[in-house]
């Protein structure tokens, strides 16, 4: 039986009537019908049909869309994509036409699709990713996406916050920060097909964060740096919030700074300006800048310097304040310092104007004065190199002089020693004085070389230069013959000059036969004598030239003159312009070794055909004039002392020993210092040390001295040497209370010389043993004691004053004189051995000075004390006690008739009178 059905008609949408047509036209049904068929079909069988992809797709999609049309699916673990689910080709298609990047990793082995703006993220390794595996894309960050897509595969959703990945990109490890959100994608069934995640490339943001945060704390460490504080105020100009910087640096709450609480923490007198200020700023919308006290958290007032701007927004208003407070204490006190020294730098300004005008003029001449300054330093140079020549040459020739000096003394001594044994032969006799006179010019030769060295011990006193040239007129006569003319000029009020008078004559006369010699002994001679004063600019530019006042002796000759290059030597020992066997070369070796030993100056002018002019400046002394020196020709007399001899050249010492022995003196011997001492330490009785200067040895000579002194406080000490070697001798002088005998030395001198040194010693010895008794007859006389050991003259002086006597001490002939000039003298009581004159050249003095006084020659060498005392002069031999000094001082009153004046007593002397010789 056949079932009629009933016929429905079906209205279509444009849609699928455009998909029939468009089925039909491509020839995959052949009308309406078969399509319609076809889906009823496929719904009766309760499959899913294959939905066929239409051309195109998937639509739009950009470059990866065009991507994904084109490839060839086929050969992935995807297959064509007919083939694939609908929810496949709606993802993809989803993704594609996104603007967020994103990639859907599809299947077991996870293909990668994605879209336009994940092939910027994927870099160089797009086009090749698409379509391709995660783990085959992205090795480098595979550990971390395989467990993402293991989770996503089992249907979890996971995100990622700020998440760093270190991708390859183009060979080169780059951090990149992202935001990944992981998306199971579901099949029809409910199986997970894929996973898609969504990326946000967050690198640049995260860049400049950390940019931000570096630029904030460079800000900060800026802050700190010079000690500042940041804070905000509202757009009104009011503090609100929080404010950690402010709150820190005043210690105020939040509460009190609220507002204009900040006030409160400003210095009272500076509060009212800084809020009228700050007003005046908000109003006028400008940077405010200020200054004033604020008090720290620890209660302390700093200065503080503002600054503040105001941030405005597009439309000009002001949004907020921001500002700064910078400690400036320091600073300020600083500036204040500053200013405490404007006035002295305003004084200065005008010293720099004019230094500055100074500058400018010598600029001008920079160049001129450039090759004045490199000349200048040539000269300086060479001047040192000379200086540097002098002093290598003087410490040869004063070493030589030392040796030669003791060679001298064994000749001398042997010869003297041999003149007792043919006293009754003549013409051995004859033979030994020509021998001593060899000596004495060898001696002379010796003290030239020491002179040149400046090792010279010199034994300077005051001196008129006018009366001792002129007491010179007859020897220089006949120095330079009669075919030379001497003329001798002399300034006025010429003042004195404090040199060795022995060194002085020596240098008049070398100057003056030089000065022969040049004019072939004719010409004419001319001595000037004159006060100079050469200053500070002299000084500088002459070498070891002390500015002050000097006495002048100028020398001049009218003979042939010297070029420059003769002039740079003169001076160097044994340089001679004279023919052979003419001269030694030393004189003016020795005037210049004189001369600059006394402080003083050498300067020679020469020029060549017109003569030469030598100018010595010695130094000026505002002391009186010495008394000269008379020098001891009376007998000799020796003793019975026990004498220790200390001297390391062996022939010297022998010597010594066989002229001590025979003046009847007891004579120990040693060859060093270090022997010396062990003699001394043995115990032995021994009344003098006799030893000279310069020892080889670990111990010196004044230490051997000051040691036996320890052991033998009584033991007299006598140096010798022919080259002092600066250990006695300091300034060109001897040392004070040493005693010294220049070597070579006659027998004579060491005799007279020694038996000096006994007596004083002596004398000394007497003293410490006894008391000054007050005797029982008053003196009551003005006394003059003088006497260079200060021991002796103290407790003479003691005597005297507990006989009612004014006694004025001198260590000196200088201090006496100065003495006889200052006070009514009744008694001069004198050694005889004095530094810088005799006692009897004092005595005479003292006759011309005071006529009537009575005179006392206390020594140790009274033989020839009483040689050269004129009648009524008493003599006392030392050592001697407080009752033989009062005796004989009342015997020279007596022969001198000397009556004091009892009105001119006192009862004791002022200090200052009574030490003469230390003012």
């Amino acid at each position: 039986m056949m079932t009629i059905r009933q016929t429905r008609s079906i209205a279509l949408t444009s849609e699928w009537d455009g998909f029939i047509a468009q089925q039909i036209d491509k020839g995959v049904y052949t009308d309406a019908d078969a399509v319609l068929r076809a889906g009823l079909q496929a719904l009766r069988d309760g499959a899913q049909a294959a939905h066929p992809v239409l051309p195109g797709w998937p639509f739009g999609g950009g470059e990866c869309g065009d991507i994904v049309r084109g490839f060839d699916w086929a050969a992935t673990s995807l297959g064509p994509i007919a083939g694939w689910s609908v929810e496949l080709r709606a993802t993809v298609a989803n993704v594609v036409n996104s603007p967020v990047a994103k990639v859907l990793m599809w299947g077991d082995d996870h293909v990668m699709l994605y879209n336009d703006a994940y092939a910027r993220i994927a870099g160089a390794k797009h086009p090749a990713a698409l379509g391709g595996t995660v783990a085959g894309i992205w090795p480098e960050i595979w550990d971390f996406n395989q467990s993402v897509l293991a989770a996503g595969m089992a249907g979890e959703r996971r995100s990622y916050l700020e998440q760093p990945l270190v991708l390859n990109r183009g060979g080169v490890s780059q951090t990149v920060i992202f935001d990944l959100f992981y998306t199971p994608v579901f099949n029809g069934n409910g199986t997970v097909g894929g996973v898609m995640c969504t990326c946000v490339d967050n690198s640049a943001r995260a860049k400049f964060e950390a940019d931000l945060s570096l630029s904030n704390s460079r800000f900060r460490m800026a802050m700190e740096a010079v000690h500042g504080v940041l804070w905000s105020n509202s757009a009104d100009g009011r503090m609100v919030g929080e404010q950690p910087g402010w709150a820190a640096l005043t210690g105020q709450s939040y509460d009190e700074y609220q507002d204009f609480g900040w006030a409160n923490a400003v210095h009272p007198d500076d509060q009212a300006d800084s809020v009228r200020s700050w007003n005046e700023a908000v109003a006028a919308k400008r940077m405010y800048v200020h200054e004033h006290r604020l008090r720290r958290h620890d209660g302390m007032w700093r200065v503080c310097a503002i600054r503040a701007l105001p941030i405005l927004n597009e439309t000009g208003e002001i949004v907020e304040w921001v500002g700064v407070h910078t400690d400036i204490t320091h600073q300020r006190a600083a500036e204040a310092a500053l200013r405490e020294q404007a006035e002295t730098l305003a004084r200065q300004v005008r010293h720099r104007e004019r230094a500055e005008d100074q500058l400018r003029q010598l600029n001008e001449t920079l160049e001129a004065r450039v090759i004045a300054e490199i000349d200048e330093r040539r000269r300086a140079e060479a001047k040192l190199a000379q200086a540097q020549k002098m002093e290598t040459i003087g410490k040869l020739t004063g070493g030589v002089a030392h040796d030669f000096n003791n060679l001298l003394q064994i000749i001398s001594g042997n010869l003297q020693l041999l003149a007792k044994d043919v006293a009754d032969n003549p013409r051995v006799e004859k033979r030994v004085n020509n021998a001593m006179a060899g000596v004495s010019r060898g001696a002379k030769l010796a003290s030239q070389l020491l002179a040149f060295g400046r090792r010279q011990a010199l034994e300077p006193r005051v001196v008129n230069a006018t009366r001792f040239v002129r007491g010179m007129d007859d020897m220089l006569r006949r120095a330079i013959g009669e075919g030379v003319e001497i003329e001798t000029v002399v300034g006025g009020g010429l003042w004195n000059t404090f040199i060795d008078p022995a060194q002085f004559e020596n240098a008049l006369l070398n100057l003056a036969i030089n000065a022969r010699d040049a004019m072939d002994g004719q010409g004419r001679l001319t001595i000037e004598l004159g006060n100079a004063h050469l200053d500070a600019d002299y000084a500088r530019a002459h070498d070891e030239v002390t500015p002050g006042q000097y006495v002048m002796l100028a020398v001049s000759d009218t003979g042939a003159g010297m070029d420059p290059d003769i002039l740079d030597k003169v001076f160097e020992p044994f340089f001679s312009t004279k023919g052979e066997g003419k001269g030694s070369g030393l004189g003016l070796s020795m005037v210049y070794g004189f001369v600059k030993q006394s402080g003083g100056h050498v300067k020679i002018y020469s020029e060549v055909g017109e003569g030469t002019t030598v100018r010595l400046y010695l130094p000026r002394s505002i002391e009186s004039e010495d008394a000269e020196v008379q020098m001891d020709s009376g007998p000799i007399s020796g003793g019975t002392e026990t004498v220790l001899v200390v001297e390391d050249d062996e022939e010297v010492r022998a010597t010594v020993v066989e002229v001590l022995t025979d003046l009847g003196y007891n004579v120990l011997k040693a060859p060093d210092a270090a022997a010396g001492l062990i003699v001394i330490e043995s115990g032995m009785p021994i009344d003098i040390l006799f030893t000279d200067v310069v020892m080889p040895g670990p111990l010196k000579s004044p230490e051997l001295a000051r040691k036996a002194r320890e052991r033998l406080p009584n033991l007299a000490v006598l140096f010798t040497s022919g080259y002092t070697e600066n250990s006695i001798v300091h300034g060109g002088k001897l040392d004070a209370g040493v005693e010294l005998l220049s070597k070579p030395y006659t027998r004579e001198a060491l005799a007279r010389r020694l038996r000096h040194v006994l007596d004083n010693q002596r004398q000394r010895n007497a003293i410490a043993q006894q008391p000054a008794d007050t005797p029982a007859a008053r003196i009551g006389a003005t006394v003059l004691l003088v006497d260079d050991d200060a021991l002796i003259r103290q407790h003479a002086a003691e005597i005297l004053q507990n006989a009612g006597c004014l006694v004025i001490e001198a260590g000196s002939t200088e201090d006496a004189m100065m003495a006889l000039q200052a006070a009514p003298v009744d008694v001069l009581v004198t050694d005889l051995h004095l530094p810088g004159a005799s006692g009897v050249a004092l005595a005479e003095a003292a006759r011309g000075q005071r006529g009537t006084i009575a005179i006392l020659f206390a020594t140790g060498d009274g033989q020839l004390a009483a040689r050269d005392a004129l009648p009524g002069d008493m003599v006392l031999n030392k050592p001697y006690d407080a009752a033989q000094l009062i005796e004989s001082v009342q015997a020279a009153m007596r022969a001198h008739d000397v009556r004091p004046d009892p009105e001119a007593l006192i009862p004791r002397a002022p200090q200052h009178m009574r030490e003469v010789e230390k003012d």
